[in-house]
């Protein structure tokens, strides 16, 4: 099955899957002049010394460490391609691998692609924390549910949040200098209950993450979610490239299209890099498009040369993790945030 489809669909859920009973969303704020808002907070961009006209891209590698074709194009993109921050998968068989690496290379970016289903037919794996502990996220075979309906289904929150910390404490215990958090097929952004177990871990091992853009959280009932961050200090980029392929439309020609849109501001675009090989074959049918991913954006100078064109900067999640956390050991006594 192909990932990125599967995805979408999850992205254009209804409102319900963000909603509980009881649950209000938070007042929208007096509206502002641009001219006020401007001098009152400084965008993402002038918060980590560029302008706020700059244009700043995340490319970010997920699904590192479901197997080692994940990790030797990873590691590739990373020290001789574009890509900028990769996250790690820690339930997967190819963990130990990649986080010798990470260990190894204390200044590479890598974060934590937060695991808690396990969606090929295939190829399984199954929960870090006891299966006792967590027997709402177990299928009847002892792996991860396929999917995130079956997650919130069967498990509860607190289940999931159990399984997160498990998989950070394994990560960190491992020796990877976790730069950022972000959840695998959504399975905790996608409900308003299990989006706060994303942000108390957010905030509890004060790690920027990854956020939809504002307008695609709206549609789906989070559109408070980002404020909610603001208050606990925790940095998201201010866009996610997660927009559908055209019918017909190559990985190739999309990733173009996708590119000469870029906003001002920072955004984060996702890839799944993987080398071609009997191994991804054999896990997935969407082998080809991640090799051509990682040939985008390790060898193609059209690639290149469409980001230098426009005078984008490629940052990683290591630069918001490090101004996230001078903000917050900048607080005062009182907790209050010291702005940038």
């Amino acid at each position: 099955m192909r990932k990125r489809p599967a995805l979408l669909l999850i992205f254009i859920l209804p409102t319900l899957l963000f909603a509980r009973p009881g649950h209000n969303h938070q007042p929208k704020p007096p509206a502002q002049s641009p001219a006020t808002t401007a001098s009152a907070a400084p965008t993402l961009a002038e918060r980590l010394g560029f302008k706020a006209t700059d244009k700043l891209l995340i490319i970010n590698g997920d699904d590192v460490g479901m197997s080692h074709a994940a990790n030797a194009a990873t590691i590739d993109a990373l020290e001789n391609g574009l890509m900028t921050s990769a996250t790690i998968m820690v339930p997967c068989p190819w963990f130990p691998e990649i986080a010798a690496y990470a260990k190894a290379h204390p200044n590479s970016d890598f974060g934590l692609h937060l695991t808690h289903t396990s969606e090929w037919k295939g190829y399984k794996w199954g929960p870090v924390a006891s299966r006792s502990e967590v027997s709402g996220l177990v299928d009847p075979q002892g792996y991860l549910w396929p999917d995130t309906r079956s997650v919130y289904t069967n498990a509860t929150p607190e289940q999931a949040e159990r399984e997160a910390r498990a998989q950070i404490k394994k990560a960190l215990a491992a020796g990877v200098d976790v730069t950022h958090l972000d959840s695998h097929m959504g399975a905790l952004q996608f409900n308003e209950q299990y989006f706060q177990v994303y942000r108390k871990l957010a905030k509890e091992f004060d790690l920027p993450i990854r956020m939809g853009s504002q307008a695609t959280l709206a549609r789906g009932g989070g559109g408070h979610q980002r404020g909610q961050l603001d208050m606990d200090g925790i940095i998201y980029p201010d866009y996610l490239i997660y927009d559908p392929r055209k019918q017909g439309e190559s990985i190739t020609d999309y990733w173009k299209r996708m590119l000469r849109d870029l906003k001002p501001g920072v955004t984060e675009m996702l890839i799944h890099a993987a080398l071609p090989g009997e191994e991804m074959q054999h896990i997935t049918n969407s082998w080809q498009d991640r090799a051509t991913e990682h040939q985008l954006f390790t060898k193609d100078p059209e690639i290149r040369q469409l980001l230098d064109g426009q005078g984008v900067k490629r940052i990683g999640y290591r630069a918001l993790r490090e101004l996230q956390r001078k903000a917050h050991a900048r607080r005062g006594s009182t907790g209050d945030t010291v702005k940038e």
